[in-house]
């Protein structure tokens, strides 16, 4: 495992300002994090309370970003960063947007409590509940990594997609199966599908960060790449 390790600079004031700009991002991962465990929660317990704080605390999350992308351009103009500097707060400025990104998914899972529009099969509601718990695991992984600038953890994490890919798939084959069978609740079953494929989505954001962990820690864009691509990247920038 390779750690990037900030620049000594003059200013030791200029180290701080980057040591708080990814403790923030940090932060904010930790509270999309915990709304994907609340609505978890939420839906095994048909807790519409819970829910709806869920839906209002994406506000905050919302604000986080915009006030992290502030600093990101006040370091920018005022420090020009540069090597190692420049890509931590390019990364965090791409991170951030990910992270909101994953707020809006895990909000409108939430608004599914909230518009008791939870799936009346068990079969589907169990599912969704154990690719959630695959989600968090990969969150948690993500930010893990984020926090070591460790590119190996986050082609470990990265690969986990493929696991929430094909339970979603085969949750999404099941609950076809149940809507030709209930025509009659289409509106509903259309809520149901775009809460499944925000829970994918999530997955697919964590992806993106940990791709720019990997281009963190060693300067290698990888977005698009293989993972077999990213592993032989990763491997050459090791030796």
């Amino acid at each position: 495992m390779r750690q990037v390790k900030l620049n000594n600079h003059i200013s030791g004031k200029f180290n701080i300002e980057l040591e708080n700009l990814r403790n923030s991002v940090l932060t904010m991962g930790g509270e999309v994090e915990q709304q994907m465990v609340d609505t978890l929660r939420a839906i095994k317990e048909n807790n519409a309370g819970l829910a709806e704080k869920v839906v209002l605390n994406d506000l905050k999350i919302n604000a986080m970003e915009v006030q992290i992308d502030e600093e990101c351009m006040r370091i920018i103009a005022k420090r020009h960063p540069t090597a190692t500097d420049l890509r931590l707060v390019l990364t965090i400025a791409k991170a951030t947007t990910d992270i909101e990104r994953i707020g809006d998914e895990i909000e409108r899972i939430a608004k599914l409590v909230t518009k008791h529009n939870l799936p009346v099969s068990e079969t589907i509601k169990s599912s969704m509940l154990s690719i959630g718990e695959h989600v968090v695991a990969m969150m948690r992984g993500t930010f893990n990594a984020f926090a070591r600038q460790d590119e190996q953890a986050a082609l470990n994490v990265y690969e986990q997609d493929n696991r929430i890919d094909r339970q979603y798939k085969s949750l999404l084959s099941y609950t076809s199966q149940e809507m030709r069978q209930y025509p009659e609740l289409m509106e509903d079953w259309l809520e149901i599908l775009w809460a499944l494929r925000s829970l994918e989505r999530v997955g697919d954001r964590c992806k993106n960060i940990c791709e720019y962990v990997v281009y963190l820690a060693g300067g290698s864009d990888v977005r698009h790449a293989s993972i077999e691509s990213m592993q032989q990247k990763i491997d050459d920038l090791a030796q």
